[in-house]
């Protein structure tokens, strides 16, 4: 299995882009991969409309280190967990760092297709952040 740690640089505070990227409300906004809509569901956060199916995110403990790490639950009961980093680099700027793990039984194809998705996801995140 196979691991890639796909990054951008963000010309923001790393404190705003933690805020931001660990909030699941903003998740639809920058994360195509869970779909168009996230919502609240009895303290869980549920993507209905992934292309996963329904799906429930969720986020490691809000802590002082800059880890967004998070669970996706996938309809058939498979938790995949996606490490994530929000790392300062400087007062105003910071990297985010996003490890892509190639799952059991997925294809190269696919994991190259999952890879090239977070890569997109991530530029979204930095144009709306820089964007303000």
């Amino acid at each position: 299995m196979e691991s890639l740690h796909l990054s951008t640089r963000i010309e923001r505070p790393a404190d705003e882009v933690y805020a931001y990227a660990g909030d699941p409300a903003q998740l639809p906004a920058w994360a195509a991969g869970l779909g168009g809509s996230i919502e609240l569901v009895d303290g869980r956060w549920i993507a209905a409309s992934s292309p996963m199916g329904r799906v429930e995110v969720i986020f490691a403990p809000r802590n002082p280190y800059g880890v967004l790490d998070h669970e996706v639950r996938l309809p058939g009961g498979e938790t995949v967990y996606n490490p994530l980093r929000v790392i300062p680099d400087g007062p105003d700027a910071c990297e985010v760092v996003f490890t892509v793990r190639q799952r059991a039984g997925e294809s190269e194809a696919d994991f190259r297709r999952d890879a090239a998705a977070v890569e997109k996801d991530l530029a979204t995140l930095k144009r709306l952040l820089e964007r303000g």
